[in-house]
């Protein structure tokens, strides 16, 4: 595919209209630390400086969702049953929210999501300050919270590239992953500390303020209408539909998805884990060994962030991609294999350096191979593949482990991720080949 429409789209100058230098090559440690140039830019940061603040916040209400619901019900079922009620909204709302994320001013657009999404928390507050104790009501928050999220999610993301040059999406993608990953174990982790001392409702409280940071950060972002003018006016159901007719019209495209796919699908064994802990890691501690594969892939995902400087600047973004899945089957497949509980969670942080690396440049590539007009559709469709895919991992994984035990489900999952990327990579060579 050419790329010089979409690096025109991307922006070669700094988003805020100057013409920034190039920074010298770096030395020493800085040549594998995480690469922060997009800070420079002021809109970027802005919006990074939120999702920093909101990363954490968010999943204080993770958390305290499914805890009150349990402390209400007694119930492990109930706790599945609301993740499912807010997975629909999401999906939904994601695919329409592509669609409208490139028809509407993106800041606009994001200035009501997150409004709506803070509201949500300090309804959350209310019900819990309250004593509601009403499962049917957290529910409904929920699946309104997962709705406005799914029509956030595109438009942020699809932003990015508006707001910093094309070879710096690599590493503009890197600190936003690093900083999520990193919400995802230090929020849980203050989420139980804190529970015991000031008790639930707070929590819910303190996500509400901090989206209240968000929604500062994007006020002060610039105006972000669509590069095509009044030309982009509808928002319906056909135009989701033409997001899918894009991607399956642009290879690459289509090929990043396909290698999201196999590595979250055959690869993601998150549902074995409290079977690995209760058979094969019990004599480490069943609780011990549960907490630690759980937050082993997060936290590859956090040290690959701090390492970004290594592989930021890669301009062969398709081969990187494909390594990267490449290197996740074959650490699942080591953690499968292994009877040691340390051996497999450094197997399973290793997954997670992987997956960041894949994170980055699938992302750098769904923003700089689409023109800005269907960005957010093919973001809401990410949305989609990143929230689906785990989840039929973990019927299909679940269900391996039932017949032929979790560690042979686990190592078969990853050589049928490294067989599978190997044979699209040789099959399909444009993904290989894709260079900005």
């Amino acid at each position: 595919m050419d790329t010089s429409q979409s690096s025109t789209d991307s922006g070669a100058t700094a988003p805020d209209g100057s013409a920034e230098a190039e920074r010298p090559s770096r030395t020493g440690w800085r040549r594998w630390a995480m690469d922060t140039r997009p800070l420079r830019r002021p809109a970027y940061r802005r919006l990074w400086t939120s999702t920093a603040v909101t990363s954490v916040g968010s999943q204080l209400t993770a958390v305290a969702v499914p805890k009150q619901i349990y402390d209400i019900t007694g119930s492990s079922a109930w706790v599945g049953y609301a993740s499912l009620a807010g997975l629909l909204p999401l999906v939904v709302f994601a695919l329409w929210g592509g669609a409208i994320a490139d028809s509407v001013d993106r800041r606009k657009l994001l200035l009501l999501t997150n409004t709506g999404i803070a509201v949500t928390s300090l309804l959350f507050w209310v019900q819990a300050a309250t004593g509601l104790e009403s499962v049917l009501v957290l529910m409904v928050l929920l699946a309104v919270q997962q709705a406005f999220f799914g029509l956030n999610s595109p438009a942020r993301s699809a932003s990015i590239a508006r707001l910093v040059p094309a070879d710096e999406l690599p590493a503009a993608n890197a600190l936003g992953a690093t900083v999520m990953q990193t919400g995802s174990v230090a929020g849980p982790m203050l989420a139980g500390a804190l529970i015991p001392l000031i008790g639930l409702p707070e929590l819910y409280l303190m996500d509400a303020l901090a989206l209240c940071v968000t929604v500062w950060a994007v006020l002060r972002l610039p105006a972000l209408p669509p590069l095509t003018g009044a030309s982009a006016q509808r928002a319906g159901l056909r135009e989701v539909v033409a997001g899918f007719r894009y991607i399956a019209l642009h290879k690459v495209l289509l090929l990043s998805f396909l290698a999201d796919i196999i590595a979250m699908v055959f690869g993601m064994p998150r549902a074995l884990f409290p079977q690995l802990a209760a058979e094969t890691y019990a004599p480490y501690g069943e609780g011990l060994a549960l907490g630690l594969l759980f937050a082993a892939i997060p936290i590859g995902a956090v040290l690959g962030g701090l390492m970004s400087g290594t592989f930021s600047r890669a301009r062969r973004h398709g081969l990187m991609v494909i390594l990267s899945v490449v290197a996740w089957g074959a650490a699942i497949t080591g953690f499968g294999l292994s009877g040691s509980l340390w051996i497999a969670v450094a197997f399973l942080a290793v997954a997670g350096v992987a997956d960041m690396v894949s994170m980055v440049f699938r992302g750098a590539i769904l923003l700089s191979a689409a023109t800005d007009d269907m960005r957010g559709r093919l973001q809401g469709v990410f949305t989609v593949v990143v929230v689906g895919g785990p989840r039929v991992a973990d019927v299909l994984h679940g269900t391996a482990g039932s017949a032929f035990g979790a560690p042979a489900a686990v190592a078969g999952g990853g050589l049928l991720v490294v067989v599978a990327v190997l044979a699209l990579a040789f099959v399909t060579p444009a993904l290989r080949r894709y260079t900005i």
